[in-house]
């Protein structure tokens, strides 16, 4: 994927839009943090269902996977764009933008 894949994909969520983040550029659904590219590794800073499933995507995909010391304690995983599964990362974005919008607006889409 490319960072304008990413973008196109990041925004086409309702109710999401770019912002800033701890003073990075950010994606945020709903006014709330949704990811993040990090221009420095050319990572997606991408939420997960916890840190057990974190290590196991890195330990099966370890080209892609990784975790920096930052984010460590959370449950958030760094998914290398060049080599990330598209329809993997669309599916992870799904899941934490539901967990951001509000239900009327998560509903409206899921339905359209």
């Amino acid at each position: 994927m490319t960072p304008a894949e990413l973008d196109a994909m990041a925004l086409a969520f309702p109710a999401t839009e770019t912002g800033t983040t701890h003073g990075w550029p950010s994606f945020k659904a709903a006014g709330k943090f949704f990811t993040r590219l990090r221009p420095e590794d050319d990572s997606v800073v991408v939420y997960v269902d916890s840190e057990d499933h974190r290590e196991m995507l890195m330990e099966a995909e370890p080209e892609t996977f990784h975790i920096t010391d930052h984010y460590r304690g959370h449950p958030i995983i760094l998914a290398r764009l060049p080599t990330v599964d598209p329809a993997w990362l669309q599916a992870a974005l799904q899941k934490r933008w539901l967990k951001l919008v509000p239900k009327s607006v998560s509903k409206a889409w899921v339905s359209s």
